[in-house]
């Protein structure tokens, strides 16, 4: 089993940035291809971004390309997302992850969720 705690969610302006943090405890964390979602009010979960077992491969939803970064320290077991010119859109409950397989766009494809924290982005 693999625990999963996301934080840094908040609210923030348009154009803001916030950084996510997702800690991970449990079963060896570094083996784990790690991703993001999102999931606004009656939509879908949506695929954010998503990172290699050792951070040297990422892979970005197209929506969020060049404004977010995703990031892992395996020595704190934690997982980033940093988000840079927010916009409305973006406003939604973020979520990481944990999965077998890299890259993986598909929700049903992670064994691991956290319990998700809410972003807000105001116009």
């Amino acid at each position: 089993q693999v625990q999963l705690v996301e934080s840094g969610g908040g609210l923030v302006q348009t154009g803001g940035s916030l950084k996510l943090s997702c800690a991970a405890s449990g079963r060896t964390f570094n083996r784990f291809p790690m991703g993001w979602f999102r999931q606004a009010p009656g939509k879908e979960r949506e695929f954010v971004a998503a990172i290699s077992w050792n951070a040297d491969n990422t892979y970005y939803a197209d929506s969020v390309k060049g404004r977010f970064t995703i990031s892992r320290d395996n020595a704190k077991n934690t997982v980033y997302l940093q988000m840079n010119s927010l916009k409305p859109e973006d406003t939604a409950v973020y979520y990481c992850a944990a999965s077998n397989i890299y890259p993986q766009i598909d929700p049903q494809g992670y064994m691991y969720w956290g319990q998700g924290t809410q972003v807000t982005v105001s116009s």
